[in-house]
C-alpha cells in the first residue's frame, strides 16, 4: 500500500467544524464581555461562562435535531439522530475548553483575571482568523484572499474583544 504525503494539512475536520467553531468563538467573546472580575464567589465567572456555553450548545443541538428530523423525516429520539446532531454541535462547546479553565484559575487566584480574559480573547480571535484564512484559501489558494480573510474575520473578533474594555 502506498501512502501519499503532502505538505498541506487535512482540513476536512476543521472545515466540518467551522460553523460551530466560529459560533462558539463569537459566543465566548460575547460572554467574556459580560463577565465581571469582582464576584462574591470566585468560581461564578467560570460557571457562568461554561454554563452559558453548555446551554447554548444544547439549544443549538435541539434545534439541529428537530431540523434533522424535518429534513430526513426520521424520528428524532433515535441514537443515530442524536449522534449526527452532537457531532455538528460539539465544536460550539469545544471553544470554551481553554477559556473556562483560565477563568477558573483566575477565580482560584492562580493567575490574574485580566490575563485569563486576554488569553481567552486571543484564543477566540485566533480561531476566527484561522477560519477566515481558510475561507480565503478555499476560494483562491495562491492569492491575497487567505490573508484578507484572516484580517477580516479576525478583525471582527478583535472588535468584539475591544468592546470588553470599552464597556468596562
Amino acid at each position: 500500500m502506498h501512502l501519499q504525503r503532502t505538505l498541506y494539512p487535512d482540513w476536512k475536520p476543521i472545515d466540518e467544524a467551522a460553523v460551530g467553531l466560529m459560533y462558539g468563538a463569537i459566543l465566548v467573546l460575547s460572554l467574556l464581555m459580560a463577565l465581571e472580575e469582582t464576584s462574591a464567589t470566585p468560581f461564578r465567572p467560570a460557571i457562568v461562562l461554561f454554563g452559558s456555553m453548555l446551554a447554548v450548545t444544547f439549544a443549538r443541538a435541539f434545534s439541529e435535531l428537530v431540523a434533522h428530523g424535518i429534513h430526513t423525516r426520521e424520528r428524532i429520539l433515535r441514537l443515530r439522530s442524536w449522534r449526527v446532531t452532537w457531532r455538528r454541535c460539539r465544536p460550539v462547546l469545544s471553544v470554551a475548553y481553554l477559556p473556562m479553565p483560565l477563568i477558573l484559575a483566575a477565580g482560584l487566584g492562580w493567575i490574574d483575571f485580566a490575563v485569563a480574559v486576554a488569553v481567552s480573547q486571543a484564543f477566540c480571535v485566533g480561531i476566527l482568523a484561522v477560519l477566515g484564512a481558510r475561507v480565503g484559501w478555499a476560494i483562491n489558494p495562491g492569492s491575497w484572499l487567505p490573508l484578507g480573510g484572516a484580517a477580516f474575520v479576525g478583525g471582527i473578533g478583535s472588535g468584539l474583544a475591544a468592546l470588553k474594555y470599552a464597556v468596562h
